[in-house]
């Protein structure tokens, strides 16, 4: 298994930075860049860390294969365009979404300080993975963000029966005085499609009520709830909301549509070619450190019942166990790692 590695019950253990290391090589063996693959592969392992598996090292083999097929461009370097003060847009260039995603966040950081509040549409994007992640990076500089981003049509219209909106995610972040940043991360389908993803891979059932096969009928079987639709979250409000991401992330930008990108999870096609957009605000431009106060008399307002908790509470102790402890990696992963490196 190979230096770092221990395999307890069939879950190896790596160290953070291991991790990281192990499945960047799978990614460099199918083609990526080395800074690519080191950009994907962190992300991966923090998603997994956060427990956000459906985003993690479940990834890893569709991510390996669409860059061996050239679905996925691994040595894409992103392109960024002015629009305005305000305004930018970048061409992930059919790479992968993440050094996109970096190189808006580090150019809206830029632009903020003069303009208070600054936009980014990606475009010719691919997954975007744990969004919290995202606008958790922008919280930590003292912005406000939001986030959204259509993904390949897994959703029908309400009242209708054939997939038209992907699932397309909604993350929002803020920073807090003398404490880690709010978060709040959700797909607008009742459950995350990497979640019914992981349960394929690992050969476990869903719950119902998370999907329906092709067929418009309720189904615990991931691999029938792949191949049907997700159900919106909140139903005819989740699916309006899936709209207005739609509109944000692919039709004011110039992104593919849902319906008219091709999937995530296989190697074969065009790139999917979706998009992302993320609206940053400096606080301080509306009332100084009023925010940070009027915010923190909100969280106790929260708080302050029994039994409540503010959304995301619980990666801070999860990503201190993986820096103590290591990083958990199921016996199927690790596998599909190794065989990829070892398929070059």
């Amino acid at each position: 298994m190979g230096d770092g590695m221990t395999d307890i019950e069939n879950i190896t253990t790596l160290s953070v930075a291991d991790a990281v290391r192990f499945v960047s090589r799978a990614f460099v063996q199918a083609g990526v860049s080395e800074a690519n693959a080191a950009t994907v592969a962190a992300a991966l392992v923090a998603a997994e860390i956060d427990g956000q598996k459906g985003h993690g090292l479940s990834r890893v083999k569709s991510y390996a294969l669409q860059a061996r097929s050239g679905k996925v461009n691994g040595t894409a370097v992103p392109q960024l365009e002015i629009c305005s003060a305000g305004l930018i847009r970048v061409d992930a260039q059919n790479g992968f979404a993440f050094p996109a995603i970096a190189l808006a966040i580090s150019e809206l950081l830029t632009r903020l300080p003069e303009t208070g509040i600054a936009a980014a549409g990606i475009i010719r994007s691919h997954h975007a993975g744990q969004m919290g992640a995202h606008v958790e990076a922008l919280a930590e500089q003292g912005m406000i963000a939001l986030m959204f981003a259509n993904t390949p049509k897994a959703m029908a219209p309400w009242g209708g029966s054939q997939p038209v909106f992907g699932t397309n995610p909604i993350a929002f972040a803020s920073p807090r005085a003398d404490a880690a940043p709010l978060v709040i991360d959700l797909s607008l389908s009742k459950v995350a499609r990497g979640k019914v993803m992981a349960a394929d891979k690992a050969g476990d059932s869903i719950p119902e009520g998370w999907a329906l096969d092709r067929n418009g009928q309720a189904t615990t079987d991931p691999k029938a709830a792949l191949a049907g639709s997700m159900v919106p979250l909140g139903d005819a409000k989740g699916a309006a909301l899936s709209l207005m991401v739609e509109i944000l992330s692919a039709s004011l930008i110039g992104a593919n549509h849902s319906f008219e990108a091709t999937s995530f999870f296989d190697a074969e096609g065009a790139p999917p070619g979706v998009g992302q957009m993320i609206i940053a605000i400096d606080p301080k431009k509306f009332g100084g450190q009023a925010f940070e106060t009027r915010l923190s008399a909100l969280c106790s307002a929260i708080l302050e019942q029994s039994g409540t908790r503010l959304p995301g509470a619980s990666r801070g102790q999860k990503r201190q166990d993986a820096r103590q402890n290591g990083v958990n990696i199921p016996s199927h992963l690790r596998k599909e790692v190794e065989d990829l490196i070892a398929d070059a």
